[in-house]
């Protein structure tokens, strides 16, 4: 059903582009015979660019897992409060992100930090090519700000780290041993409200043959969150399986380093000037609000290309500032 609806979307698409190009002919006659259509001409060709970036994205979503759904997890550095501020500030960039797009989200973990912002979250993106999307922002991501917790108003620099797997379909099988399991339960934290739990139904999950642990507090009912937590581990199962495999070509190196100054992949900068770039394709975004309310698709898109092709925004123009 999956595949069907990939496939149906992709004739819409084909379809659409055809009727543009027939609007947009018509539209270059009117203009040649002396009409004033210029209005017109410049609204159709933004929805054609707009069309064919994102048929072009789906056509450079090509590896074999990147139809999935996603499990994104976020961690602060070092910094407390300003980088736990910041791991919010990107949750909620993607979750706007997810609203955009249609795409529904559950936030399986979350852990609040001491103040404000979190000190860690999970949660699951479940749409078409999500996880294919969401690999652009495997990474440490560095914001640069006037700090709002600072008063003497200092300018700070705050690291965040973003980890996605893909969610693995039940037809894919990850042999997970009883024995190599610790299941615990232990009671909700939370700001309390409808998340108070007064039974332990929250579930930790450890693997003791690589290490993983995997928890989830986010339902009443200990049965569903062991469910879910058992969807995380096998997705982290398969993602470790496969890093064994890639020797010479790792996708997701640059999301194992330390989360500080020279591992980063994008930068935020609020101050001295506003600005997003992202260091490996080079795309730089001057409207740093937009990009913070969840409107990331031209860096996503730009972040593919240049995996695919190795070509950066800037091969036709001059760099920007770090």
């Amino acid at each position: 059903m999956q595949e069907r609806k990939r496939l149906e979307e992709a004739i819409e698409s084909s379809s659409r582009i055809s009727s543009l190009t027939d609007d947009l002919d018509t539209l270059f006659e009117l203009a040649r015979e002396g009409e004033n259509v210029d209005g017109d001409i410049d609204r159709e060709l933004k929805r054609y660019s707009e069309l064919l970036t994102n048929l072009e994205t789906e056509m450079l979503l090509s590896g074999d897992n990147d139809q999935l759904s996603a499990i994104v997890t976020i961690h602060p550095g070092a910094g407390g409060t300003e980088s736990q501020d910041w791991a919010e500030m990107l949750l909620r960039m993607y979750l706007r992100w997810c609203e955009r797009h249609n795409f529904g989200v559950a936030i399986t973990d979350r852990l609040e930090g001491e103040g404000a912002g979190i000190k860690s979250a999970t949660f699951e993106v479940n749409g078409p090519n999500a996880y294919g999307l969401l690999q652009s922002e495997i990474g440490v991501h560095r914001l640069v700000r006037i700090s709002p917790f600072d008063s003497a108003a200092r300018r700070h620099t705050s690291f965040a780290s973003v980890f996605v797997y893909p969610q693995i379909d039940d037809e894919i099988k990850i042999d997970i041993r009883a024995d190599d399991l610790r299941i615990d339960t232990f009671r909700s934290g939370g700001a309390g409200g409808q998340h108070v739990n007064m039974t332990d139904s929250a579930v930790r999950i450890t693997h003791f043959p690589t290490g993983i642990v995997v928890q989830c507090q986010n339902e009443r009912s200990q049965h569903k969150n062991r469910d879910s937590a058992m969807k995380q581990l096998r997705a982290k199962l398969y993602e470790f399986e496969l890093e064994k495999k890639r020797v010479e070509s790792r996708k997701t190196e640059d999301s194992k380093l330390e989360i500080n100054f020279g591992s980063q992949i994008r930068n935020y900068v609020l101050a001295p000037y506003r600005m997003v770039k992202d260091l490996r394709s080079r795309l730089a975004i001057g409207d740093v609000n937009r990009v913070l309310d969840g409107d990331i698709d031209e860096l996503i898109h730009a972040f593919l290309v240049w995996r695919k092709t190795g070509k950066t925004a800037t091969d036709n123009g001059d760099d920007q500032p770090e």
